[in-house]
C-alpha cells in the first residue's frame, strides 16, 4: 500500500486546513493520522476503522479535527479546524489491515506516507 499525503501548508491560528491521503487501495485498511513536531516523538492524531467507520481522536485534537474516508476514491481526509500553533508538525498518514486496541501506537501501522508539513502561525 503506497500512501501519498497532501494538503499541508501555512495557516494562521484559528484557521482551517484539510489533509488528504491517497492510496492505490485501502478498502480494508484502518487509516490513521500521526504528527511529529521538531524534537518530539511522533504522536497519534486520529484513526478511522475500515469496518464500521468508527473514529478515535487524540484528546488534543478532539472537537477540532475530523477524520473521514472515501473508499471509492481510496482517500482518507483530516479536516483541521481552530488550528493552534502547537498543531505545527509534519503530518503522516498510516495504514494497517489489522485493528488493534492500542491504535495510538505507531508500531501498529505497517504502511506510512511521506508526511506533509503543517505550520500554524500565531
Amino acid at each position: 500500500v503506497q500512501l501519498q499525503a497532501s494538503g499541508g501548508g501555512l495557516v494562521q491560528a484559528g484557521g482551517s486546513l484539510g489533509l488528504s491521503c491517497a492510496a492505490r487501495t485501502f478498502s480494508r485498511y484502518n487509516m490513521g493520522w500521526f504528527r511529529q513536531a521538531p524534537g518530539k516523538e511522533r504522536e497519534f492524531v486520529a484513526v478511522i476503522r475500515w469496518s464500521g467507520g468508527s473514529t478515535y481522536y487524540a484528546d488534543s485534537v478532539k472537537g477540532r479535527f475530523t477524520i473521514s474516508r472515501d473508499d471509492a476514491k481510496n482517500t482518507v481526509y483530516l479536516q483541521m479546524n481552530s488550528l493552534k500553533p502547537e498543531d505545527t508538525a509534519v503530518y503522516y498518514c498510516a495504514a494497517d489491515p489489522v485493528w488493534r486496541g492500542s491504535y495510538a501506537y505507531t508500531g501498529n501501522y505497517y504502511y506510512w506516507g511521506q508526511g506533509t508539513q503543517v505550520t500554524v502561525s500565531s
